[in-house]
């Protein structure tokens, strides 16, 4: 943060609430909110929702000198909203259907994102529901579009269809002194291919022009989706299989169903061992 805000060439899609634009500390920040797919159910932009979708969007573009993190506010959001909900574990998070879900990832592909943010649950899961978005999943990765997802917030050891993807890099929780949170998410997946960055007491940017504080792996996972825009704003020229090779691999050390903690310093270091800028 401290060698970068971003660039506009990068762009970062964000599949969650809608975003309150009018927020005074998105007055700078380049965003565009894509309307939903008519082929999805009807949503409704309710304050859960829209809450959700502006603190993860702070994390990521708020102005720099904000209450929020504020990682990579130079680069350009591209909002799909999703507007339905879900309690999980007592932190709302929104949620969608398989399908409804599927169909904003290949929006946001078309829309030219880059990399992905998925702090977003999956109502009705089944494998037969599933195949859709286990194919958009892999059109993103033809596409060479990272995507980050929130591990979830149950308090289980196991994944999801997303976190099971080889091309996702999942996200679990932590707190300040590096040990998960009880609330998150772990599993194989999350643990081989995955990270875990902070996630406790978040200070971001709520929908009524204020802060709010909130914990879980919604908070989590924008942390390493604000490094990847940084690094790839940085190292422009770089493919997208070394960006994620730098933020999930400069970490060696791996533990069967708890990750490691994002190290910006070491992907940072990785990318300027490999890239010629």
């Amino acid at each position: 943060m401290e060698l970068s805000s971003g660039s506009p060439e990068i762009v970062v899609g964000l599949i969650d609430g809608a975003v309150a634009t009018n927020h005074p500390d998105f007055a700078a920040a380049s965003i565009r909110q894509l309307d939903p797919s008519p082929r999805g159910t009807p949503g409704r932009a309710n304050h859960t929702a829209r809450s959700h979708g502006t603190y993860v969007a702070g994390i990521l573009s708020a102005r720099r000198g904000s209450a929020a993190p504020a990682i990579c506010p130079e680069c350009k959001l591209l909002v799909r909203p999703i507007f339905l909900e879900k309690r999980s574990a007592g932190v709302e998070m929104p949620s969608a259907t398989p399908d409804e879900l599927a169909d904003a990832i290949v929006e946001c592909v078309d829309a030219g994102a880059q990399v992905l943010n998925l702090s977003v649950a999956v109502a009705q899961p089944s494998p037969n529901r599933e195949r859709r978005l286990e194919d958009s999943l892999n059109f993103a990765a033809q596409s060479a579009v990272l995507v980050v997802a929130a591990a979830g917030n149950q308090g289980t050891v196991g994944g999801s269809a997303i976190t099971r993807h080889l091309w996702v890099i999942p996200v679990a929780a932590c707190d300040a002194q590096r040990r998960p949170l009880g609330m998150t998410n772990l599993g194989n997946a999350i643990g081989r291919r995955g990270l875990m960055a902070p996630g406790d007491a978040i200070t971001s940017l709520d929908a009524d022009g204020g802060t709010t504080t909130s914990s879980g792996t919604s908070a989590a996972a924008p942390f390493v989706t604000g490094t990847i825009a940084l690094l790839w704003s940085i190292f422009g020229r770089s493919s997208p299989e070394l960006i994620k090779t730098a933020v999930t691999r400069a970490i060696t050390r791996r533990n069967a169903v708890v990750p490691p903690v994002l190290d910006a310093a070491a992907a940072y270091q990785f990318m300027a061992a490999h890239v010629t800028r």
